[in-house]
């Protein structure tokens, strides 16, 4: 039995511009030839088709949640893994595994519950349109730091923090993304994580007041750092965990939405008649959300580490590799979608994808990662009437082989 898979990729293969810029023709070739294939001797192996991806989270014994590391590049610009420290306040929510991943699930799933959620559409529409508002007069521009606004004031919101502090929450949402973006070296790794340091003290001192909050919101209206706050106290939690997974809801609800968002609008400037179309139907606009989501996931992937040997289309494994879950590959896979490529409004399951994760890490954000995406879609289409790319300047995602933001969207509006 053959120790890796038979198909090695270039060390700087994965990282290529025209890779980011258009990750689907390397994911098609992946998944067609080479459905679990090692990144260089990195000890990293990307698994590509939707059933290989369900195996590997149906073997939780085999395969763990826990994020022990990734990739960055060493001096010769080579990708190498880097490991992360595994603490109690590291493993949560999206990383943890059972039993803790349900305890954390529990306890915050109330304050993001489908109705408590959708109770914030005016507000966030009141966001939206206080955004947009001088883009759209201006006939345009780009408009990637607009997709940011929305999703960083609602996980503050969420989390109960200053409005005021949205700056500072928009800067520390995209951090989570530049750690597993690959592309950076072992030094700015470090960076990084004393930033991510200095995100954990900002967001524990606001645990601790939640925590001997003298003025604390009726049941229902309480902010999520009050739910964690009662966590900690019940036991259910340690304020290390407590403050991990506000950490989590940064990047979770703040850098995916604004790639969603971003994708979406992307989508809709390069194809006029879609967006004319959505304008007369806007009904449609949620099955619109549903494609951008499976055509352009915002996280391309996930990690899982190996547990212990054993082995996963043929091939060995051993304790310390990782694997690679790509949902942007599963999305396309042709023997679960028909004309997996084309954005279609009338799919008979338009919800049947990967970006939001599957089974119990289902992304615990759903609800409001589509709902801030509609609402933001409706907004645009009603205050215009035709948008388009800027010829002169093409979009440019970020530079990640993890995230699918845009770094950069001129839009023309007529």
């Amino acid at each position: 039995m053959p120790r890796a898979p038979l198909y090695s990729l270039h060390p700087e293969e994965i990282l290529e511009t025209h890779t980011i810029e258009d990750p689907h023709s390397f994911y098609a070739r992946v998944r067609e030839e080479h459905p679990v294939a090692r990144v260089a001797e990195t000890g990293v192996h990307m698994v590509s088709t939707w059933d290989g991806i369900i195996e590997v989270l149906d073997r939780t014994d085999d395969f763990s949640a826990n994020l022990t590391g990734v990739l960055v590049r060493d001096d010769q610009n080579q990708p190498i893994p880097f490991d992360l420290p595994s603490t109690d306040g590291t493993q949560v929510i999206a990383t943890a595994d059972e039993p803790h991943h349900s305890v954390h699930r529990k306890l915050i799933r109330p304050r993001l519950s489908d109705a408590r959620i959708n109770q914030l559409e005016e507000t966030v529409r009141g966001w939206t349109r206080e955004s947009i508002q001088d883009w759209i007069q201006d006939g345009g521009g780009d408009f990637a730091p607009l997709a940011e606004i929305v999703p960083a004031r609602a996980v503050g919101l969420l989390l109960g923090l200053p409005d005021g502090d949205v700056e500072q929450h928009r800067r520390w949402a995209m951090m989570g993304g530049e750690i597993l973006a690959g592309d950076v070296n072992q030094d700015s790794m470090l960076n990084l994580a004393m930033e991510t340091g200095k995100m954990a003290e900002y967001l524990r001192d606001h645990l601790e007041r939640a925590m001997s909050d003298p003025a604390r919101p009726e049941p229902g209206h309480e902010s999520l750092l009050h739910t964690l706050a009662d966590g900690v106290k019940a036991e259910q939690v340690t304020i290390s965990e407590a403050t991990g997974i506000a950490i989590v809801m940064f990047g979770a609800g703040g850098e995916s939405t604004t790639s969603l968002i971003g994708s979406a609008v992307r989508l809709l400037a390069q194809d006029p008649d879609l967006a004319d179309r959505l304008r007369e139907e806007p009904t449609l606009i949620p099955r619109f959300v549903e494609e951008a989501l499976r055509l352009e996931p915002p996280f391309k992937f996930h990690y899982r580490a190996v547990r212990r040997e054993c082995e996963l289309s043929g091939f060995k494994l051993v304790p310390g590799d990782r694997l690679m879950l790509l949902w942007a590959a599963a999305n396309r896979d042709p023997s679960i979608f028909s004309s997996p490529n084309a954005l279609q409004l009338d799919r008979k399951h338009p919800k049947h994808h990967m970006s939001f994760g599957r089974g119990s890490h289902f992304c615990i954000g759903a609800t409001l990662a589509r709902l801030e995406t509609r609402v933001v879609i409706e907004e645009i289409l009603q205050h215009t009437r035709h948008f388009r790319l800027d010829p002169q300047s093409p979009p440019v995602h970020a530079r990640s082989i993890f995230v699918r933001r845009l770094e950069s969207l001129p839009i023309l509006i007529d």
